[in-house]
């Protein structure tokens, strides 16, 4: 049966451009479909994987608002894919005072203004209007890290639904006596840290394997370290055999004193639904990208001494004791961090939601 019902999906993230909020705009559609009818209003990114260059940003941005405040039928169910683009809502409202709309915010998209300085400030003043003016829209939030910093800007209606992982089928690759770091190598993801801290503590003949990009000089020089090898940017199906072969995935976070945090993690949740032993801090959205004990372990950020007794822990364990809880971590990571589950999710979002009686 055809669903009755449709959803008007507008992104400024779209493939083929790569990335988090990229994979989750298309896998979010394709999963909706099984649930109602999904209209997209999307902006591809170039054929080198890049985003659009500033003007086809803004060209895309106007024709999209003509789109949604001229449309011979007014959209009566909008999706802003992230908080960035909310004056998108408002045409929508305008054309359709009783027009519902959801906006999903991933964290850096409501967190930006953290940074500081004129631009951060001024995002916060951008974001703080449109939760004025969009008071009686529905946030839903990839994690309670991201929630909790949208109620702080001023949205009131949040929801929380945990994102999902892109994963093969999954790989046998024996474990290595060799960690994995996989991310940008900015100073919030704790690279450094972790090697000028946590690895001296572990037997000399333990490395760490480094999968990501540059982004930062002074975590650039924790590659220099005889124990460290980088590996640079792998492609999804070398990275999927890198956590499942890795002695145990890290995603070290560190608490971040301007407030900056991660927004999810789905480093975790790759790693675990790889096949991969999964160590990450208890910051920000890892919370909720990790089911401590189950898919992997929370560890306090920024205790090198933990992390150290943790990974010796680990290096303990046995055969059987290792393969069972990877076993467990792999299937729980499927089934719960899956674009299905994200689909149900948020269509159940969508049928609870009020009708916007006036724009105010």
């Amino acid at each position: 049966m055809a669903p009755n019902r449709s959803v008007t999906f507008v992104s400024r993230k779209w493939p083929p451009a790569i990335g988090g909020m990229e994979t989750y705009s298309v896998k979010l559609c394709q999963a909706l479909e099984a649930h109602l009818s999904v209209r997209p209003l999307v902006l591809p990114g170039r054929a080198d994987g890049s985003v659009p260059r500033a003007g086809a940003l803004v060209a895309w941005a106007l024709r999209t608002g003509l789109d949604l405040l001229t449309a011979r039928k007014p959209t009566a169910l909008l999706h802003i894919a992230d908080v960035a683009i909310w004056p998108l809502a408002l045409l929508a409202m305008i054309r359709n005072r009783r027009c519902q709309v959801l906006i999903s915010a991933h964290g850096t998209d409501v967190a930006y203004g953290l940074r500081g300085g004129v631009r951060g400030r001024g995002y916060n003043v951008y974001v703080r209007i449109g939760a004025r003016l969009l008071r009686r829209a529905r946030l839903v939030a990839n994690s309670a890290a991201t929630a909790q910093h949208a109620a702080r800007l001023g949205f009131r209606d949040i929801r929380v639904v945990p994102l999902a992982a892109e994963v093969a089928a999954p790989v046998s690759v024996e474990p290595t006596g060799r960690m994995l770091f996989s991310g940008r190598l900015v100073r919030r993801k704790g690279l450094s840290w972790f090697v000028r801290t946590v690895l001296p503590q572990l037997p000399q003949e333990i490395g760490l394997d480094v999968a990501g990009t540059i982004w930062n000089e002074v975590e650039e020089t924790a590659l220099k370290n005889p124990r460290v090898r980088f590996l640079g940017q792998l492609q999804h199906s070398a990275m999927m055999r890198a956590y499942a072969g890795a002695l145990c995935v890290v995603v070290p976070n560190l608490v971040m004193p301007n407030g900056e945090y991660e927004g999810f993690g789905l480093v975790a949740v790759e790693g675990a639904a790889a096949g991969g032993l999964v160590l990450a801090a208890a910051e920000g959205g890892l919370t909720d990208a990790v089911m401590d004990g189950q898919t992997g372990f929370l560890l306090p950020p920024g205790d090198a001494t933990a992390w150290a007794q943790k990974i010796q822990e680990i290096l303990s364990w046995s055969d059987d004791t290792r393969a069972a809880f990877v076993a467990q971590a792999r299937g729980l990571a499927r089934r719960h961090y899956s674009w299905d589950r994200v689909a149900r999710d948020t269509a159940a979002l969508y049928a609870d939601l009020t009708p916007v009686d006036k724009v105010r």
